[in-house]
């Protein structure tokens, strides 16, 4: 005897619902999710391929290689740095500071004057740099 059989509809998977879901998720964690936000001095610093003297003059402040700093012509110890920069932040906002770090000074140093000069709202800062001869644009 032979039996009938039943017509099968086709499988079909929905994909609506997994769409949905994925897009709930998304949405989940970009709302979830904590971004952080750091806080750095930024600076912009002028691209020049030769360099052309200032019309004012700038506040200098002078980092040594034992880690002391000059304003001018003034000695300061690391801890009266930040006293001697806001007397002179007038100034340094209207003409700009520049930086005269030694080579071998360390990078704590220099970076400590940039805070500083961030924190007191000074925007033109200028790293002093010396012109590399030809043999020393040569070494690695």
């Amino acid at each position: 005897m032979r039996v009938p059989r039943r017509r099968r509809e086709a499988v079909e998977v929905n994909l609506t619902p997994l769409i949905d879901v994925v897009f709930l998720l998304l949405i989940f964690f970009m709302v979830s999710t904590t971004f952080e936000t750091r806080q750095a001095l930024e600076l912009v610093l002028p691209e020049s391929e030769t360099g052309v003297a200032a019309e004012a003059s700038p506040v200098t402040v002078v980092v040594t290689p034992e880690g002391a700093y000059r304003l001018g012509d003034r000695a300061l110890a690391p801890g009266a740095l930040e006293a001697a920069l806001a007397e002179a932040a007038p100034r340094a906002r209207e003409h700009g500071l520049v930086v005269e770090a030694d080579g071998r000074a360390a990078h704590a140093d220099v970076v400590r004057v940039l805070d500083r000069a961030g924190a007191l709202d000074i925007r033109r800062v200028r790293i002093a740099t010396a012109k590399a001869t030809h043999s020393e644009a040569e070494t690695p």
